[in-house]
């Protein structure tokens, strides 16, 4: 909303929507005045709707998102939606022939065959949001993919990047919550604390890019002002660097190919003393090699990876287990399933269901 607003000229809010958050949606609304609201959650359709200035302009759940993608004059859709619940929209705005701009990594950990197969026959261009895949968006743009070696997500290792394995076994949500450098929703920052979020992008950059995985390295960052990096046949390599700010991806996918002004510091090269480089401790946090064997062995396993991981990630918000039982709970949903190697959207979200309800009983 802070990029639209510094450039009311260039953007118009065309929908909105939103699940949960109803009294924030409706004060968007007063302000942004699109042509109509959309409330995924049934329930709090029925019960909210009216805190809007036209109840009328509301509409709800999955046909209500399927209205904004036959719309044509919504250009580009942008899905910032956390979970698994954001491979639906996803899949119908490209089935639709509308451009997505992507926060939703789960999209393609979920079903990111059915979603770039999508995205090529209807040659569209998805846009990625994540700060480390925007980064490694623009370090390709002009780039032959042939010509490419290495891409290299980086990481800022967490809040607990220097704690002990027996210390992981007693920390507390409020400590998971302390990211050190970025200031993000619950459940992402829980995944970066368990660097799950990392592996997450790993499955995302082997489909938005098709490059293998044996190359596409994690590295820990911890000053987080490079977002990513390319290394190219020649030995070269390509870095997007920044303070840590979502402005900054954010603005590119809504203004891409071209760019805007942005008020924002600059990177004063003088206060960046160090930047400091640090392989990934997969036994403190084996959920970056769970993401790196899930996508190897394809098909529906980071599906079911993902399912696991959003229920013991609610469980540990709730209090009802640890932090180091997460990747516990992943594991064993994981060895309860039968892989299926080809689906269709609608078979994939069951086994997304069904991984979460197993999880959750774990």
């Amino acid at each position: 909303m802070r990029v639209v607003n510094e450039h009311p000229e260039h953007f118009r809010i065309r929908y909105l929507s939103a699940h949960s958050k109803i009294r924030r949606l409706s004060e968007q609304c007063k302000v942004f005045k699109p042509k109509a609201a959309v409330i995924t959650n049934i329930d709090k359709f029925k019960q909210d709707r009216n805190l809007f200035e036209k109840p009328a302009a509301v509409l709800s759940g999955e046909e209500g998102l399927l209205t904004i993608f036959k719309d044509p004059e919504v250009d580009l859709v942008v899905n910032a939606i956390v979970g698994g619940a954001g491979v639906f929209p996803t899949y119908h705005a490209l089935r639709s022939g509308k451009p997505v701009a992507l926060a939703n990594k789960e999209s393609l950990v979920v079903a990111g065959q059915l979603i770039m197969k999508m995205v090529r026959e209807k040659k569209l261009t998805l846009l990625p949001i994540d700060s480390e895949h925007s980064a490694i968006f623009q370090c390709l743009m002009g780039e032959e993919p042939e010509q490419v070696q290495r891409i290299i997500l980086t990481a800022s290792g967490g809040p607990f990047r220097s704690f002990t394995l027996e210390q992981l076994k007693t920390v507390t949500l409020q400590q998971a919550l302390a990211h050190p450098t970025w200031n993000m929703g619950t459940k992402i920052t829980i995944d970066s604390a368990t660097l799950m979020n990392k592996g997450l992008e790993i499955i995302e950059a082997y489909w938005l890019y098709g490059v293998p995985l044996d190359r596409i390295q994690v590295v820990i960052h911890p000053q987080s002002i490079i977002h990513s990096m390319v290394e190219f046949v020649d030995g070269s390599v390509k870095a997007q660097l920044g303070y840590p700010d979502m402005r900054i991806p954010i603005q590119f996918a809504l203004t891409f190919p071209g760019r805007l002004p942005l008020e924002i510091a600059s990177l004063d090269f003088k206060q960046v003393h160090t930047l400091t480089f640090e392989e990934p401790d997969l036994q403190k946090f084996p959920c970056l090699a769970i993401a790196r064997e899930a996508i190897s062995n394809g098909g529906s396993c980071p599906a079911v990876m993902n399912a696991a991981n959003e229920a013991a990630v609610s469980r540990f918000v709730k209090g009802e287990i640890t932090f180091t039982d997460i990747p516990v709970i992943i594991e064993k949903t994981i060895q309860a399933h039968h892989p299926v190697q080809e689906f269709t959207l609608d078979q994939i979200l069951e086994i997304h269901h069904w991984a979460v309800y197993y999880a959750e009983k774990i």
